[in-house]
C-alpha cells in the first residue's frame, strides 16, 4: 500500500483542493507548514513521513491559463529523490511526448483533458513513464469512452479520481473501484478523493488497492506519521 501525497498548484502556491471545483480552490492552510509555497508544504509531508512520491497537479496547465513549471523545478531542486506524477492538463501524444522530454517526473495523463482517445497505445514505448488518471465527477466518467473501455492499452499504474470527493471527506469509492479493478485486475490501482483516516487506508489495502492520493487527511492531522509507518509494517507483515 503506498500513500501518495498531493499537491494543487495554481500561480504557484499550493491550494486546497475541494470537491474538484477549481476556481474556488483558495491557498492551503495545514498543521505541517506555515505557508502555501510548494517547498514548505512538500517540506512538511517530508516531515511527517519519508514519501516516495508526490502527485502534483498543475491547475493552470489543466485550465489551459498557464503552467507552474517554474514550481516543478524547484521542487525537483529542493528534493532530487522525491518522484514526480504530475497532471498538467496534456492532450495528445504530442504534448504528452513534449512534457516527458523536460525531465521533470512521471507524466499522469488525465482523461477529462483527452481529445485523443487512442493516446495510451501512442505512448506504449514510454508507458513506464505514463500513469493514467480515470477522472469521474457525480459518477459521470469524465473523457473519451474509448479510453475507459480499453483497458489493454492502460499502463500499469492507474489513477481511480473521483473529483466531486476531493477534499469532502465522504470515503473513497469502493463501488467503483471494484468496477475497475474487475476491468483490469493486474494494473496497480491509486484511490483518489474522500479518503478520511487510516481506516479508509486499511479497508483499501484489504481490497487490493495498491495506493491512495492523499491530501487533507495528512494537512488536517487525522493521517500520522506513526499512523502510516504502522499501516505499512501491518501491511509488510
Amino acid at each position: 500500500m503506498e500513500i501518495v501525497p498531493v499537491i494543487d498548484l495554481k500561480a504557484g502556491q499550493v491550494v486546497h483542493a475541494r470537491g474538484g471545483r477549481r476556481e474556488t480552490y483558495a491557498p492551503v492552510r495545514s498543521r505541517l507548514c506555515a505557508g502555501s509555497d510548494p517547498l514548505d508544504v512538500v517540506g512538511g509531508f517530508l516531515g511527517l513521513y519519508p514519501f516516495a512520491t508526490l502527485y502534483v497537479a498543475d491547475l493552470d496547465a489543466i485550465a489551459g491559463t498557464g503552467n507552474n513549471r517554474p514550481a516543478l523545478e524547484r521542487l525537483r531542486r529542493a528534493f532530487p529523490g522525491l518522484g514526480l506524477w504530475v497532471d498538467s492538463g496534456v492532450a495528445d501524444e504530442t504534448a504528452a511526448r513534449a512534457w516527458l522530454a523536460q525531465g521533470l517526473g512521471d507524466l499522469v495523463v488525465g482523461s477529462e483533458t483527452q481529445r485523443d482517445p487512442d493516446i495510451l497505445g501512442r505512448l506504449g514505448d514510454v508507458a513506464a513513464r505514463v500513469i493514467l488518471s480515470l477522472d469521474f465527477r457525480h459518477d459521470r466518467f469524465l473523457g473519451p469512452p474509448g479510453l475507459r473501455a480499453e483497458a489493454r492499452f492502460w499502463p500499469s499504474r492507474v489513477v481511480v479520481m473521483t473529483l466531486g470527493r476531493v477534499g469532502s471527506d465522504r470515503g473513497p469509492d469502493i463501488d467503483l473501484l471494484a468496477q475497475i479493478q474487475a476491468r483490469a485486475p493486474a494494473v496497480r490501482l491509486f484511490a483518489a478523493g474522500g479518503v478520511r483516516d487510516a481506516d479508509d487506508l486499511t479497508r483499501l489495502a484489504g481490497r487490493g488497492i495498491a495506493g491512495a492520493l492523499v491530501a487533507s487527511a495528512l494537512h488536517h492531522g487525522r493521517i500520522g506519521g506513526a499512523e502510516i509507518a504502522a499501516l505499512s509494517g501491518a501491511l509488510a507483515a
